[in-house]
């Protein structure tokens, strides 16, 4: 498996003074994702919890619906420059039955690590419909549960903390208790790989959940949360117009500016509750 972080030298300046260090950064490589052998995307993301990310991105991308529509997920053979696997290309097979992914799924190019629509085939892609419409939920977060997330999610970024250079998103249930948390390079992939951890867990659809991430809250981010069922997605900095539209049609409670006590709630008032 690549690894998560890479020490490289460096030469640092503090008040004029200059020395040599080593310095920690996250890694960073392409995963090639297939489906039934055919190339379907390539993402650049920080290696570890692969499966996971795989799982969650075809569940975003409306390709599956839970655990079952997954029958095998394998890394293929591709060696580096010193002969070792690379572990960079996975082959997902779907379950007898399921349908390949559309056309529109396909990214022309890659995805980068900032982006999780770069690329899309189709414009028509890029908004999906889900199978787990969030609108249903009666699920309802109190905001002294929500002011405590940022401070619960820090605490298990354990690769930021020694490189400062990776996004996080974590699943909490509404009472505050941590399901699952994961970082990357990519906000999307952090997500896509708590999204892919429930599926692994057969937890789909994620009714009664928050979806509380690092950074912004963008048009992907509020996508993928709907795809899963999740009804709440929290941020620490602001969200975007149309991820704020996208919620308000989702039926999702979207949360922005999440820091010590004070928080803006864009849609879904009615689940945060004093």
């Amino acid at each position: 498996m690549g690894r998560v972080t890479v020490r490289r030298p460096v030469v640092a300046y503090a008040r004029r003074e200059r020395r040599s260090k080593i310095d920690t950064l996250a890694a960073e490589e392409p995963l090639e994702l297939r489906v039934n052998g055919k190339a379907l995307a390539v993402t650049m993301r920080t290696p570890g919890k692969d499966v996971e990310l795989a799982h969650g991105f075809l569940l975003s991308e409306g390709v599956i619906g839970g655990l079952s529509d997954i029958a095998v997920a394998r890394f293929c053979e591709g060696a580096g420059p010193d002969g070792v696997n690379t572990y960079n290309v996975l082959d997902i097979t779907l379950a007898d039955g399921v349908a390949p992914p559309d056309a529109g799924v396909e990214r022309n190019f890659y995805t980068t690590s900032s982006c999780g629509v770069c690329g899309k085939a189709a414009l028509d892609a890029v908004k999906l419909k889900t199978r787990f419409p969030p609108a249903a939920d009666t699920s309802t977060v109190d905001v002294d549960v929500l002011a405590a997330l940022p401070d619960a999610l820090r605490e298990r970024q354990k690769v930021f903390a020694s490189t400062g250079g990776l996004h996080a998103a974590g699943l909490f249930t509404t009472s505050g208790d941590a399901l699952v948390v994961r970082e990357d390079v990519g906000r999307h992939n952090a997500v896509d790989k708590v999204l892919g951890r429930a599926v692994l867990d057969d937890r789909v659809p994620l009714a009664g959940t928050v979806l509380m991430v690092s950074g912004r809250a963008s048009f992907e981010l509020v996508q993928k949360a709907a795809m899963a069922g999740v009804p709440v997605l929290a941020a620490v900095s602001a969200p975007s117009s149309l991820a704020a539209d996208l919620a308000e049609e989702q039926g999702v409670t979207l949360v922005g500016f999440l820091r010590g006590d004070s928080m803006n709630v864009y849609t879904g008032a009615e689940r945060v509750v004093p």
